[in-house]
């Protein structure tokens, strides 16, 4: 499939599925929270295990989008 009708599936699925806009909410929230822990010099060991912690939640989010993403294609009429 190609780049553009992914982009459009994915932002109908953000006008019409409220399930989907908030995995990708919380997707950013995980991005935002991965990105302040890698902005600093050196991490505590609570850190690390935080941003690892992070890492694997924001994953899994990210297979669960692309998974609603995949589904609503197959749905759509060719």
């Amino acid at each position: 499939m190609d780049r553009n009708t992914l982009e459009e599936t994915k932002a109908h699925l953000m006008q019409t599925n409220e399930g989907f806009r908030a995995l990708v909410e919380q997707h950013h929230q995980y991005d935002v929270a991965v990105a302040e822990l890698e902005a600093k010099t050196a991490l505590s060991p609570a850190e690390e295990v935080e941003e690892h912690r992070l890492k694997k939640l924001k994953l899994q989010l990210k297979d669960q989008i692309e998974q609603v993403v995949a589904d609503a294609q197959r749905l759509q009429p060719a």
